[in-house]
């Protein structure tokens, strides 16, 4: 079978489940994945018969996909800020709009700060999961000092293998955040960022089985009897382990920003949301404001 005749079966397959579009960039990017060409190089050789290897390969992977598992778990990696990422089963696929949420701290701290304070900057990354947000901050603030926090030990064997592999040297440690006694292993902080869990249980039913079935329920979903405690943790946390004028940048659900606000506001921070690249309440920034 040639490429375009096996690219056209594994589009039409996909279809199936997925919008076409989607189904398009999926499959465009398994192609690339396993043969290593790209869509242009592709189309040059759309004649040429494809290896025995790679059909099995890709066989492989459409088998998966059909079974609603994510591409990003098939493949192994997830984009994020112009980098690639290592990605399994035991960590969320990181989002274009925590991308956003990353985006807003490094150009706070720039603005700001970092080139008075340089080395003695430091952030804490709250549920790093893979560890997306934690690199790709060190990444753009090279001379700060990035600590990640996981209660998760398979999440954290992912965040150091992303580490290591892009290379920005972090501080990671395996800590529940919501046992207040754990805190006196953590330090004193500039900034605290996190995209905690914040879906309620409720809501299971509105996902897509590619997210239910397969991404990490401890990182997505809180209890509906206690939705915010992720929340009211770290406004508790920042009062005693943020700097004077520190700030703490979270990831919030669109439909709860004023509960997430009034929690902040309530432990004394001066607060902000920023609505995401859909227009959706998806990020708060609290400034620590006693001196």
């Amino acid at each position: 079978m040639t490429t375009e005749q096996y690219h056209n079966d594994f589009l039409n397959q996909l279809i199936s489940i997925y919008e076409r579009r989607e189904a398009a960039n999926i499959t465009d990017w398994v192609f690339e994945n396993i043969t290593g060409l790209k869509r242009l190089e592709r189309s040059l050789k759309r004649n040429v018969e494809l290896e025995i290897d790679l059909i099995k390969e890709l066989e492989k992977c459409l088998h998966e996909l059909l079974k609603y598992r994510p591409v990003q778990y098939v493949l192994n990696e997830a984009w994020f800020y112009k980098m690639k990422f290592y990605v399994n089963e035991n960590v969320l696929i990181p989002r274009p709009e925590t991308e956003e949420l990353v985006e807003w701290v490094v150009l706070d701290v720039r603005s700001t700060m970092y080139d008075v304070r340089g080395e003695e900057f430091g952030i804490l990354d709250v549920g790093t999961g893979s560890g997306c947000i934690a690199v790709s901050i060190k990444n753009e603030l090279e001379n700060i000092e990035v600590t990640a926090i996981d209660v998760s030990e398979e999440a954290l064997k992912v965040a150091k293998k992303n580490a290591d592999t892009l290379q920005p040297k972090i501080n990671f440690l395996q800590v529940d955040f919501l046992n207040e006694s754990l805190w006196n292993r953590l330090g004193v902080y500039d900034i605290i960022v996190s995209n905690p869990p914040y879906i309620h249980q409720k809501e299971k039913e509105k996902l897509s089985k590619n997210v239910t079935a397969f991404e990490p329920h401890l990182a997505l979903f809180v209890d509906d009897n206690d939705p915010f405690i992720f929340y009211k943790k770290m406004a508790k946390f920042a009062q005693s382990n943020l700097k004077p004028k520190g700030k703490v940048f979270v990831e919030i659900h669109e439909d709860y920003s004023e509960e997430v606000d009034k929690i902040f506001l309530a432990a004394n921070f001066k607060t902000e949301i920023r609505k995401d690249m859909y227009g959706k309440n998806r990020m708060l920034k609290a400034t620590r404001s006693i001196s």
